[in-house]
């Protein structure tokens, strides 16, 4: 108990003012340019103490960084009613927002057990597969158009592929100042085998006029308020976006009916974009002549700064862009966090890395804090949109403390960042370098 608490106190100490937290626990002195830590001897003792090893690279280690040893993360109950692995962590549970160690992220198709969960009302109800239809209309169609659940089923071709679904904020937890919302730490983040059929098909039923710029959907999902007329989210997609092969009207999630948190018996799946524009319970898709403007469309919302600011600033809405595509990104999803090997051990070591829009052309990997970087195996994806598995085969030169850093770099060269990119209010795209901890001893 008093060791966990420990940990909370130093992991909340981190967050709040990192530079700080490493001066008073580990006697810890930064380069305010380089922002490089110097331990000195008192700090480097109460350091491996803490870790159970000395750190071996500690002169390259940046100031302020929270070791990932100790980045470890619930509610059992909840979790098994929602048939969730008991390894989840529950952020917040009005709405649900579960997010999945790195270390469940694992399988090639992420199973239902292990997929985060992010809401923003209340899960349906009542859900009547005989009656659910999905309507089609706007101001920027021929027609007005109908579907059945049966219709989609026996009338459409059906198309299956893995997507990357990932929420615009994983990652929000790392920003300084904090940013606000679900404080997601890199587990925000699934590949699942989605089926159904492509929304271009439905589209082209209901006549798609030339002055059609965006698609907006519409779910039946209850705001938090209880207001059943209220509407809790309407995003959506440029036509583009909405007309690609893999952007699919979804009613089977890894060859199954889709479950209801994930939005059962429809759900609109647009890969590599933030997962808010895949609409779950979906009932309705308008069709607009301009950019769509329903709930979590406006304001500062899945927005970022058109130009860099500087942290804490507030940005107008007429200086923010929607954001698009994700950025290019990789976990560690083998070994877990905190892995001991015995001197000599070679770390077979893997993971996912995925890229928006792109593919990712290159995988690296780092056991001295970013200093050196090696190449690591990295394998095609599935389909477009999914994410690509990587592997390397790593050696430690001695006993001690070690961090395992990953890097991808999408196909037209951009690289993730090893620190937290520009600073945005909501914390939405941070793709710094996933890492873990591994021990020699």
């Amino acid at each position: 108990m008093e060791k966990t608490r420990t940990l909370f106190d130093l992991q909340r100490l981190y967050a709040t003012d990192p530079i700080e937290a490493d001066r008073l626990v580990f006697g810890r002195e930064s380069d305010p340019v380089t922002r490089r830590g110097f331990l000195r001897n008192a700090g480097l003792s109460a350091m491996a103490v803490v870790l159970g090893g000395s750190v071996v690279f500690a002169k390259d280690m940046p100031a302020g960084l929270i070791p990932a040893l100790l980045l470890e993360g619930g509610d059992e109950d909840l979790l098994a009613k929602l048939g969730k692995d008991k390894g989840l962590i529950v952020l917040n549970d009005k709405p649900f927002n579960i997010e999945t160690p790195a270390h469940l992220l694992d399988d090639d198709v992420t199973p239902e057990t292990r997929m985060f969960l992010r809401n923003n009302g209340l899960i349906p109800t009542a859900v009547d597969v005989n009656t659910w239809t999905l309507t089609i209309d706007g101001e920027a169609v021929e027609r007005k158009v109908s579907f059945s659940l049966k219709d989609l089923k026996t009338k459409f071709s059906h198309h299956t592929y893995r997507l990357v679904l990932e929420c615009g904020g994983n990652g929000r937890a790392e920003f300084d100042p904090p940013a606000e919302g679900n404080q997601w730490t890199v587990g925000a983040v699934q590949c699942a085998e989605w089926t159904g059929v492509r929304l271009r098909d439905l589209l082209e039923k209901a006549g798609v006029k030339k002055n059609a710029v965006y698609i907006g959907y519409y779910g039946t999902d209850t705001h938090l308020s209880g207001d059943q007329d209220k509407v809790v989210i309407s995003r959506g997609v440029p036509m583009g976006k909405a007309l690609e092969d893999e952007t699919l009207i979804a009613f089977a999630m890894n060859g199954k009916d889709i479950p209801l948190a994930h939005g059962f018996p429809l759900r609109l799946v647009a890969g590599g974009w933030p997962a808010s524009v895949s609409g779950k319970w979906l009932k309705r898709i308008a069709v607009r002549d301009k950019v769509h403007d329903g709930p979590k469309m406006t304001g500062d919302s899945y927005k970022v700064p058109i130009e860099p600011v500087e942290p804490g600033t507030e940005v107008p809405e007429e200086k923010l862009r929607i954001i698009e595509s994700m950025p290019v990104k990789s976990l560690i999803t083998y070994p877990k966090s905190g892995a001991s090997l015995v001197p000599g051990q070679k770390l077979n070591v893997r993971g996912h890395a995925w890229a928006g829009d792109l593919a990712v052309k290159e995988m690296h990997v780092s056991i001295d804090f970013g200093t050196t970087w090696s190449k690591a195996s990295l394998l095609p994806p599935h389909n477009r949109l999914a994410w690509q598995r990587w592997s390397a085969e790593l050696t430690f030169p001695k006993n001690g403390y070690y961090e395992v850093w990953a890097r991808a770099t999408d196909s037209e060269g951009h690289s993730q960042p090893m620190v937290v990119p520009g600073w945005n209010a909501k914390g939405y795209l941070n793709n710094a370098c996933h890492r873990i901890a591994v021990r020699v001893k």
